[in-house]
């Protein structure tokens, strides 16, 4: 497995894998999980190569503290990569990624602010602009993303779409511990109170799912939600939106397709997000 650090050595690492065929990208900011290896996976299904990296994005956090105690953990993402047979691994310094003099950003102006946009202000600016240099960078042919990062997910798609990037975008299905948890890298900075009590998340969208199921309107899932999440003392409900999946509208009434449902909560000083896609 081939680790670059500099934006020349990885073009010319992916210029060379082109040799053999397409080249599959798995961006992340390390402290990588299952969830992570559901995407290299996915990837490497479809690509002879798979090239990731691994970047801590300073943009995409409002709370200069939430960088600070974001996990590394880097050599133990480097033996998870290759043994999953990942080919090459970019990881650059923040110079390397936003020279000096940097000043270009890259943000779906309505998407980005809306919903979880909203509850992190210029979080998916961050994202864009970052995503958009390394898909410059390595010009894979395809990226995989985690549906837990809902959000995120449809903001890469509408960059991509709004951009021209000949790039395609796949999403994967959220890993879960067998408690219902969705895999994070920010779970590791849980205390074992606050560990337990995430699984309330799960629970939420289960009781949502179930009343959608039943013919509910989406308030009345909604409420629900916050209903359940109230019942868990370590939690503090930040934001529940529903949407449409293919337009990103909000959903109301009786669903008559397909609804995506994000929250996110507070536990402790760590904010967990989870989704869930139901069909009615």
């Amino acid at each position: 497995m081939k680790i670059c650090q500099t934006i020349h050595d990885m073009r010319s690492t992916v210029t060379a894998l082109r040799l053999h065929g397409t080249v599959g990208l798995v961006t992340t900011m390390g402290a990588l999980h299952a969830g992570h290896m559901a995407l290299v996976r996915a990837a490497s299904a479809a690509h002879p190569s798979v090239v990731a990296t691994i970047f801590v994005n300073p943009s995409q956090f409002g709370d200069p503290a939430d960088l600070d105690t974001y996990p590394r953990t880097q050599a133990a993402d480097l033996a998870m990569l290759k043994a999953a047979g990942v080919a090459a691994v970019f990881i650059p310094t923040v110079a390397e990624i936003y020279p000096a003099g940097d000043e270009t950003i890259v943000e779906t102006t309505k998407l980005a602010n809306t919903f979880h946009g909203l509850v992190r202000p210029g979080h998916y600016r961050g994202v864009a602009t970052v995503v958009t240099k390394l898909f410059n960078i390595t010009g894979a042919d395809a990226a995989y993303f985690g549906e837990k990062d809902y959000q995120q997910l449809a903001v890469i798609r509408r960059m991509v779409r709004d951009l021209h990037m000949p790039i395609t975008i796949h999403g994967v299905a959220t890993v879960r511990d067998p408690d219902g948890v969705a895999m994070s890298s920010r779970n590791i900075r849980l205390t074992p109170e606050h560990r337990a009590a995430a699984r309330v998340l799960n629970t939420a969208l289960a009781a949502a799912e179930a009343l959608i199921k039943l013919g509910e309107t989406v308030e009345t899932a909604a409420a629900a939600i916050a209903a359940t999440i109230g019942t868990e003392p370590l939690a503090q409900l930040q934001a529940v939106d529903i949407v449409d999946p293919t337009t990103f509208a909000p959903a109301t009434g009786k669903p008559s397709g397909p609804i995506g449902i994000m929250l996110s909560a507070q536990f402790g000083d760590v904010l967990l997000i989870d989704q869930k896609e139901i069909t009615p």
